[in-house]
């Protein structure tokens, strides 16, 4: 089998149309008397790629629709791919409601069906007569003790501690489908683990960097400690500890026999770095500490927890080795997990082995308060308009997500980016992430913070948003160059680093190079990558065939290939510029050091020996641009996750975990610490949801 190096420069593919039909041969109907009868197919473009519609038709009348090819994400569309072709049956149209987060891939069959009743020379008129829309039936009310608003992995995980605290719960979720945002990550979790940590061996370039911290002073200016003193303490125990570490390892050599290195102080310090952040209006931000403390400290425990409902997660003796640096995280403190599509189906099994109640396609559209400023319950809709009242004798946990598929809301109250975004700038987000429950809690008076900040996912497919169509790992593994073939910033910064940068470049796009971690050999250079790498599901194999990526065997063979088109990208890169950039960060790996950008920890040498020398083993490049990825603000909560008012009182029944909330990233989030927060603050939130009275 012929193999590509994960040396992958990660790609940039024209953009899809997701509005017109792929018009299929005409295909001649078999009549009896003036009606047709036969087998007709039909395509569109969904998300994904094409998507084809099959009916069969006998004398006139539609009796089967089948879908025969389909590339849109498992999980997100299941729902549409089999109700859409069951309605189309049902009801002698191709005019169907949209499936509730699914609206894509909904249209796209439906245009598809069309399609394939032209090629059958059916009545078009009269099938769109026949269009079915639902209607709302009788209101409904439900009750439980612990109403659940969103179905990603912060509800599901507060779903599940509030039903172990005995409550019964009842979770509502406005999409079809279960995961939200949580379902499209990559399955990076931040936590500190000092077992793990101890099978590592200290890195030079990460010794340099504690080093780097033990010269820093709480008076330094650029640290911004006057505005932020609290944070002071953390950096001296961050001193404390690093020269702890130091002494206990005395005699031990960086990149030989030193143990690896974390703490919370670390993490703590890493959060509020990576968060500090000055306002368009000269203003700086920082994290709450109270926040970042719960999370660092208790992220290690919730990565436990999730493995204890049936997530897969890495127990720490033995799992030095996997731990990793996800892009923007600063520090190999990632842990692998379950993720996708996998993941949610562990919650979704583990919440009803609990006796969670899971309603989808339900909207949360109002928080119901009693005269005593109580939080009691919610009005919600259904997809096809009734309304539901459920009441929550406990009270009501808010985990619905953030804004970033709401780019016109992003845009509103930005004050970071500029013009750099746009209410139409493209997003990594499912489309149901909107921002609903932070207007909603702002309508009962919560206090909100930091929705001025959004962040922006440096390396998403330039055609969709999206983080597909791409291979991810190590962020010390990865080279990023521009369209002449330059590095042009330290990749292991911070995601808004690394987009502002990558913004400053001929339309946003560059390209990174990558030498994957796992798939390495003894020697630590990268030795190929098989066809059936990739993430989410999309195979290097697959984004050559749908024409994502270049590819040659050698240099010389990527260097021609990028000089035709793939994906609209035409750098024309030489076999010299690519050579260079390569080899010279090839010695920066081995001595440790980058002169250029200042990168803190390296790794991943090419070992382009060995791939040129080798037809079996080829090299891929691709662009990338940057998206909307993660909305910083939210409502305000204490570290109870007790949503507070204007005057930081805490709004009675009322909780709040994950992206819908804000003060914990400030800035800027660290990758990896998203999962970790859902995690960490859902089972807080459900915990207390559930023992309250």
């Amino acid at each position: 089998m012929k193999k590509f190096c994960l040396s992958v420069i990660l790609a940039l593919a024209m953009t899809m149309s997701l509005t017109g039909c792929s018009q299929t041969p005409k295909q001649e109907p078999a009549k009896t008397g003036d009606t047709m009868s036969g087998v007709f197919t039909g395509t569109s473009t969904g998300m994904q790629g094409p998507v084809s519609v099959q009916l069969t038709v006998e004398e006139g009348k539609i009796t089967k629709a089948e879908v025969t090819e389909c590339h849109e994400t498992a999980g997100l569309s299941d729902v549409a791919l089999e109700r859409i072709p069951s309605q189309i049956v049902e009801h002698q149209t191709f005019d169907l409601d949209t499936v509730t987060g699914a609206t894509l891939c909904s249209n796209a069959l439906m245009r598809a069906a069309e399609d394939a009743a032209t090629n059958a020379g059916m009545d078009l008129s009269a099938l769109k007569a026949n269009a079915y829309h639902a209607a709302a039936g009788e209101a409904e009310t439900l009750s439980a003790d612990v109403v659940v608003v969103g179905g990603g992995g912060a509800g599901l995980s507060a779903s599940i501690a509030a039903a172990q605290e005995g409550s019964k719960v009842i979770l509502i979720e406005k999409s079809s489908f279960l995961g939200g945002d949580t379902m499209m990550a990559g399955g990076a979790f931040n936590a500190v683990d000092p077992e793990a940590q101890a099978e590592r061996v200290l890195s030079e370039a990460q010794k340099n960097t504690l080093d780097s911290y033990l010269a820093l002073s709480t008076t330094d200016a650029d640290l911004h400690l006057d505005q932020f003193p609290e944070w002071a303490e953390v950096l001296t125990t961050l001193q404390s500890d690093i020269q702890a570490f130091y002494k206990a390892n005395a005699g031990k050599t960086a990149g030989k026999d030193m143990p690896g290195f974390d703490s919370i102080s670390l993490h703590m310090w890493h959060i509020y770095t990576g968060g500090l952040r000055q306002m368009n209006d000269g203003r700086w931000i920082a994290s709450n500490i109270d926040l970042a403390r719960t999370l660092a400290e208790s992220a290690l425990n919730s990565y436990d927890w999730a493995g204890s409902i049936g997530v897969g997660t890495a127990s720490h003796a033995g799992a030095g080795d996997s731990l990793y640096t996800v892009l923007g995280a600063m520090w190999p403190r990632t842990h692998a997990y379950t993720a996708g599509l996998p993941l949610i189906q562990v919650l979704q099994s583990a919440a009803e082995k609990e006796g969670v109640t899971i309603y989808t396609e339900t909207a949360a559209k109002s928080l119901i308060v009693d005269d005593n400023g109580r939080v009691t319950g919610v009005k919600a809709e259904k997809a096809d308009g009734t309304e539901v009242t459920l009441e929550a004798g406990h009270g009501v946990v808010l985990a619905s997500g953030g804004y970033c598929a709401n780019p016109a809301m992003v845009k509103q109250y930005d004050e970071y980016w500029g013009d750099d975004l746009t209410d139409r700038t493209l997003t990594t987000n499912v489309g149901t992430n909107t921002g609903d429950g932070i207007v909603m809690a702002m309508e009962i008076g919560a206090d909100t913070t930091g929705l001025g900040v959004s962040q922006l996912m440096p390396s998403s497919s330039p055609i969709k948003g999206t983080m597909t169509d791409g291979i991810w790992a190590d962020a010390s593994e990865q080279i990023w160059i521009n369209g002449q073939g330059e590095r042009f910033v330290d990749e292991y910064a911070e995601r808004d680093v690394l987009a502002k940068a990558s913004l400053t470049l001929d339309n946003g796009i560059f390209y990174i190079i990558y030498a994957g971690s796992g798939l390495k050999e003894a020697d630590g250079l990268c030795k190929g990558a098989s066809l059936e790498e990739g993430l989410f599901g999309t195979t290097v194999q697959s984004m050559v065939d749908n024409g994502h990526v270049w590819y040659g065997s050698t240099l010389a063979e990527l260097a021609e290939a990028s000089k035709t088109a793939a994906g609209g990208a035409t750098p024309a890169f030489t076999e010299e510029q690519l050579r260079t950039v390569i080899e010279k960060y090839n010695s920066y790996v081995e001595n440790q050091s980058d002169p250029d950008f200042g990168k803190e920890v390296l790794a991943g040498a090419i070992d382009l020996e060995a791939i040129e020398n080798d037809p079996n083993v080829g090299i891929v490049i691709s662009p990338r641009k940057a998206s909307l990825h993660h909305t910083m603000g939210g409502v305000v909560i204490n570290t109870s996750a007790e949503v507070l008012n204007a005057e930081g009182q805490p709004i009675e029944g009322l909780w709040a975990a994950g992206e819908v909330t804000g003060g914990i990233h400030a800035g800027n989030r660290l990758g990896g610490n998203a999962i970790a927060d859902i995690f960490t603050f859902g089972m807080i939130a459900g915990q207390n949801a559930g023992k309250a009275q």
